[in-house]
């Protein structure tokens, strides 16, 4: 049996070299999960502690876990976009891909800008062919704390939305304020923030139980 193993990729986005890390887990994977990470101006790459946190339980769960970097990050080119490049780049990766592994199915694991990000991905992919399962943590929506805008998103009927009590970053009741009308549920961990600080080892759990049951493998 192969042992669990990582490497990089390079893709050619709309901006230039889109730079991507992959873990693989120790077996055929089970599927094809990007995992986005936080906001680049603040600091986010592919090695922030949620995003690898999540890569590595998502591999030890079998799937080959693609972490990419978003413009102006780690490798890859191209100038912060406030989401909107960054979203045609998320395009890309996703064609690229479904062309590399065309049996697997795929999965979206956002969180915070990344989540921002996957979820206008999401919104804008085909309606024809099989829609990738999508899980969106700490996701900004409106006006946040910092002073940024984050336009509102319309979220996937399937989607899961993951979110601390106490989110300081992305105040979860703007989230909630948002859903409201299409009353989508949200999977709140109590009395933790923006990272979930003394839970993440539980909502990976619960992310990784999502994947599983969404994609019948």
């Amino acid at each position: 049996m192969p042992a669990a193993h990582r490497e990089t990729l390079d893709l050619t986005g709309p901006a230039g070299t889109l730079s991507l890390t992959l873990d693989h887990p120790a077996s055929t994977p089970r599927g094809v999960v990007l995992v986005g990470h936080p906001q680049p101006v603040l600091g986010g790459s592919p090695r922030h502690p949620v995003p690898h946190a999540l890569a590595r339980a998502l591999r030890d769960a079998g799937w080959l876990a693609v972490r990419p970097a978003f413009r102006g990050v780690d490798g890859s080119q191209g100038e912060h976009d406030e989401g909107n490049g960054e979203t045609e780049d998320v395009l890309v990766m996703i064609e690229a891909l479904r062309q590399t592994h065309p049996d697997l199915p795929l999965a979206l694991v956002g969180f915070s800008f990344g989540a921002y990000v996957f979820a206008r991905a999401a919104a804008r992919l085909p309606a024809a062919g099989p829609a990738p399962a999508l899980v969106l943590l700490g996701m900004p929506v409106g006006q946040v704390p910092d002073g940024r805008f984050y336009q509102p998103v319309a979220i996937p009927e399937q989607a899961l939305l993951v979110h601390g009590e106490h989110d300081e970053r992305a105040p979860l009741a703007d989230l909630l304020a948002h859903l409201r009308e299409a009353r989508h549920p949200v999977t709140v961990f109590p009395g933790t923030d923006h990272f979930f600080k003394g839970c993440l080892a539980a909502v990976a759990a619960r992310v990784i139980a999502h994947l599983h049951s969404v994609t019948n493998r």
